[in-house]
């Protein structure tokens, strides 16, 4: 059972009386004038300066133990991975239930947020091999994906429920920070929630998707004035009834596997090449590839695939539901930077970023991100970079890493 602040209190009335914790131990956890996190509330502190320091100090240390025992209650253990050297956790976080994909059990914690349509398994490259460098590394199927709970309302997938959802992920574990990376939506994730909680984040890894900040418009209204009646999968996910999911629902395999390309893989002739929406919907438009990339293994596309197959795609399109909504959520951030410590990585071909060579990003992303640390590009490589160049992605992340 979880034990709340007010039995930590009482609790700690109780240490009072049995403990004299020595001052080293109070000026090693900095409280003497701070306040101590409760875990798991973000907001709930103690105020503890007032207290004489052995007496703080004996709070503290049952603070710490219950937070241990609090996060250890708020997981189970729930298989082995088709991964060698990752395990499956059920955590609760921000009321939802998220399955993790989990490598290495101590050392600074990787947070890994995937995008669309995308699993867990998208970071297998990286989890064993930071793992392997001393790193705590956790990829959840992120809410709506995979096992981990769909709510029903389109409006719980916000920007606000995404970045809390991170923020809960960390608390669940008993983690006061992190080194957030996000990949495509994971991306778009990662920067608002080191935005809205830099104080959880040490540092961030984005890849993809770059961040300008807020515009001065909704994208939605910049995007329906761009395509007017034509296709734009964007547009096609904010259509009413549902009629992209049941379009991917109807053929998992087909949309996945015309996804998951290189910029060069070869493929049929699409069966749609007009641009008009009324004539048809997406998978049409993209032609059938003729093979796998060497990058991608017929087990690796199965298992992507099976896992749209049991849990469907509306969770991942109500991401796209939520443009114009994140865009009226944020205006607060408007002047808002982000602080911490940024690598952006990219594939040259990523048509997210529409051809910007590194001098143009670093441009757009210096006047909204305070600490830009190096703008990553390889060439001949498209959206999956941490699958199409998992070694290069690796090396460019742990060099960032080791010189925080």
């Amino acid at each position: 059972m979880r034990l709340s602040s007010h039995v930590l209190t009482m609790i700690g009335c109780l240490l009072i009386g049995l403990t004299r914790c020595n001052v080293r131990f109070m000026k090693t956890l900095n409280l003497n004038s701070a306040c101590l996190t409760i875990f798991p509330y973000r907001t709930a502190c103690v105020k503890i300066q007032r207290l004489p320091r052995y007496l703080a100090a004996a709070f503290a240390s049952c603070c710490l133990l219950i937070q241990s025992i609090n996060a250890q209650e708020n997981f189970t253990m729930s298989g082995t991975a088709p991964v060698a050297g990752v395990e499956f956790q059920t955590v609760q976080a921000n009321g939802l239930n998220f399955r993790l994909a989990v490598a290495g059990d101590s050392g600074p914690l990787m947070l890994l947020a995937h995008g669309w349509p995308e699993s867990w398994y998208n970071w297998r490259h990286q989890m064993v091999f930071f793992a392997e460098q001393g790193y705590r590394v956790v990829a959840p199927d992120m809410r709506g994906y995979g096992s981990t709970d769909a709510p029903d309302a389109v409006d719980e997938f916000d920007i606000e429920h995404l970045a809390a959802d991170m923020v809960g992920i960390l608390d669940a574990l008993g983690e006061s920070s992190a080194i957030m990376v996000g990949h495509d939506w994971g991306s778009i994730v990662a920067w608002n929630t080191v935005l809205m909680y830099p104080e959880r984040f040490s540092a961030l890894i984005a890849m993809s998707v770059p961040y300008s900040g807020r515009p001065p418009q909704s994208p939605m209204e910049s995007w329906r004035e761009a395509f007017a009646d034509n296709f734009y999968y964007i547009l096609y996910h904010n259509e009413p009834g549902g009629v992209a999911e049941a379009e991917y629902d109807s053929d998992p395999y087909g949309l996945i596997s015309r996804l998951y390309l290189s910029p060069d893989s070869p493929r049929q002739a699409a069966m749609i090449t007009d641009p008009l929406r009324t004539a048809g919907g997406w998978i049409g438009r993209l032609g059938a590839p003729t093979g796998l990339p060497d990058w991608l293994s017929q087990a690796d596309l199965d298992y992507v695939v099976g896992e749209f197959e049991r849990a469907g795609f509306r969770g991942g399109v109500n991401y796209y539901r939520n443009f114009h909504r994140n865009w009226e959520l944020t205006a607060d951030y408007q002047d808002v930077k982000i602080t911490v410590p940024t690598l952006f990585i990219a594939g040259e071909q990523d048509v997210v970023i529409a051809g910007a060579n590194k001098a143009r990003l670093q441009g757009a992303m210096n006047r909204v991100v305070d600490d830009l640390r190096d703008v990553v590009l390889f060439p001949n490589i498209g959206h999956w970079v941490q699958q199409e160049a998992p070694d290069a992605t690796n090396q460019a992340m742990l060099k960032f890493l080791q010189e925080l």
